[in-house]
């Protein structure tokens, strides 16, 4: 990472194989005519290859506000923070997701200092304009005046809109900006990337005065070119164009991108062979097979023991079944990665081997103990509430843990659940889970959709619709309702459904009718968590947590009024039933003194 002052210059050259993505920087910012230089320039290009791919590389430019006192401090705070601190952001994060969580730390850090010097008028305030390059993506993040244009094939282009109010020709006023509010809006944006492509991230005191046309011609390129003296050349025109603001220029070039054949992917998924089915005494890279824990036609599970510690674990190895298949490849090697990153009681901890494989497998810790399942069809039912919840909360825990990380379990069902002897759960399989870091990096293989079990996936994936953590909250309310009633909330039916039609013309049944002990607050719940109208349904897990630990207020209020509508529909049908056997009277009487 680096951060100009006046008159520094530092260039940065990444380099890679030829298969990686390689890019090339340069900046520079000088004070111009004025005293300071509040304007400030930082990046950061990982030299580590992984978190090159995982998070790629990190861009950004501040401009001070002239008018507020601390513009120099808040513009340099803003980009060295992002560009230190997105490195540090999980990897399996969005780009969006990180640049948002920085952005709003930064904004809230700016806000706060500008207020506690309020009798002094002293502003934290600057502009922003961040680049991420990551795979085959260049997302922008900006606020404020600042800019980011792209230069590809002789034509450049302006990325950012200027978040300014014209009042007059010469008078206009900043409308964004960081430190401005407690809350902030910027324009974020991606483009896909072309070798050759450069970025130019800008302040006002270049782009004021300078055309697109000149910025053109200068961006480029010749040959051997060196980006911090292009940058600086920039800052002089604009200079000598007749700025009289700081100024401040960074280029990125794009040189490589990762490689995009198949046959390049497919041999780094495949460069570990399949391990034939195991048998008690065999052994691989120093693990003894100990048993057979599990075996299916898609991958096995075997208790080993390293023979160098004398530690226990679950050797998880892919089915022969599956040699040719890449994307089923793809998933067992990101079941691994995902593990290794999640740290939780309630999910099962990958072991991070310090041994090279000479197959394709990974090691799980040993949880001793059965099923959910298992469990669940062999106890009384239905189960005391006391007890249910206990374990709803720990299914909760684990599916929290899997989205503080930005991924998405999509295959929650009590069967990947273990339940130890101690009544402890665990979640033990990531073969379905969703990252959206992933999602972003570029694949040739096409992802299988639907995943899931019909019993416990929300309908919407299982269709095609990827919903997100809307589809956890779904089948963890399906689970809590299995546990609380011993049935689903939507009968056995639901595993015939083929269509959104099928699913719609089912009826959700009230678990109280299955387990009267449950409250009509607590079965709510249950319905608005397994709703299939999105809108509907819980946003998140915490907030169907809550709604299942506390009775919602509303619902009580829900409760109240369908019960006085009752209590009236009975008035009117008692009162109904009163005048009609009075009419029979009145029709009787009158037939008897007739006859």
């Amino acid at each position: 990472m680096a951060s100009e002052q006046p008159g520094d210059e530092t260039s940065l050259l990444q380099s890679q194989s030829v298969s990686q993505l390689r890019l090339a920087v340069g900046g520079y910012s000088c004070a111009g005519h004025k005293s300071q230089n509040e304007d400030a320039i930082a990046w950061q290009l990982p030299k580590d290859s992984h978190l090159l791919t995982y998070k790629g590389g990190c861009f950004c430019l501040a401009d001070g506000v002239s008018s507020a006192e601390a513009g120099a401090q808040a513009s340099d705070y803003a980009v060295q923070h992002f560009a230190s601190e997105y490195a540090n952001t999980p990897d399996s994060w969005s780009v969006n997701h990180s640049a948002s969580q920085l952005l709003a730390s930064i904004n809230t850090a700016l806000y706060q200092q500008s207020h506690a010097y309020v009798s002094e008028e002293k502003g934290f305030l600057c502009t922003f304009s961040g680049l991420i390059i990551k795979s085959h993506t260049a997302y922008f993040f900006h606020i404020g005046d600042s800019r980011i244009y792209l230069w590809r094939k002789g034509v450049i282009a302006q990325l950012t809109q200027d978040h300014t109010t014209k009042l007059s020709e010469n008078r206009q006023f900043l409308g964004r900006a960081l430190g401005m509010d407690e809350q902030v809006q910027w324009q974020s944006g991606n483009v896909t990337l072309e070798v050759g492509d450069r970025f130019l991230l800008c302040s006002d005191g270049l782009s004021d005065f300078m055309d697109d046309t000149e910025l053109s011609a200068l961006l480029s390129p010749e040959p051997q070119q060196d980006l911090t003296t292009l940058a600086e050349q920039l800052c002089q025109l604009a200079l000598k164009n007749g700025s009289d603001d700081n100024i401040s220029a960074l280029i990125v070039e794009v040189q490589a991108l990762s490689a995009q054949t198949l046959e390049d992917y497919n041999e780094k998924l495949t460069r570990l062979p399949f391990l034939p089915v195991l048998v008690p005494g065999m052994k691989v890279d120093g693990y003894q097979v100990e048993k057979e824990i599990f075996a299916s036609s898609r991958s096995h599970l075997y208790l080993v023991r390293d023979l160098t510690t004398d530690n226990i674990w679950v050797l998880k190895t892919p089915s022969v079944n599956f040699a040719d298949d890449h994307s089923y490849i793809e998933r067992f090697i990101r079941e691994e990665w995902i593990g290794l990153r999640i740290s939780h009681p309630n999910v099962v901890q990958v072991h991070r081997q310090q041994r090279p494989r000479t197959f394709l497998y990974y090691l799980l810790a040993y949880v001793e103990g059965e099923t959910l399942e298992h469990w669940f069809a062999r106890v009384d039912k239905p189960l005391k509430p006391a007890k249910a919840i206990t374990l709803v909360q720990q299914i909760a825990a684990g599916l929290q843990a899997f989205h503080k990380l930005g991924a998405v379990h999509q295959d929650l069902k009590p069967g990947n659940i273990m339940r130890r002897p101690d009544g402890t759960l665990v979640l033990v399989d990531f073969g379905s889970v969703y990252v959206a870091g992933l999602a972003e990096m570029f694949s040739p293989l096409e992802q299988d959709i639907a995943l899931g079990t019909a019993s416990y996936s929300d309908p919407h994936y299982l269709l095609g619709h990827n919903s997100g953590v809307q589809g956890d909250v779904y089948a963890l309310a399906t689970i809590c309702y299995e546990l609380f009633t011993g049935q689903l909330p939507y009968g056995p039916k639901v595993e015939d459904c083929q269509t959104m039609r099928d699913y719609q013309k089912l009826r959700y049944q009230h678990s109280y009718q299955h387990n009267p002990v449950i409250p009509p607050w607590f079965d709510r719940a249950l319905e608005l968590g397994v709703s299939l109208d999105l809108s509907q349904r819980y946003s998140s897990v915490s907030l169907l947590m809550k709604d299942l630990q506390n009775p919602n207020p509303l619902f009580l209020q829900q409760q109240v009024v369908a019960k006085h509508k009752t209590n009236r529909l009975l008035f009117w049908q008692l009162m109904s039933g009163f005048w009609f056997a009075t009419l029979l009277l009145v029709i009787w009487l009158f037939l008897i003194r007739r006859g």
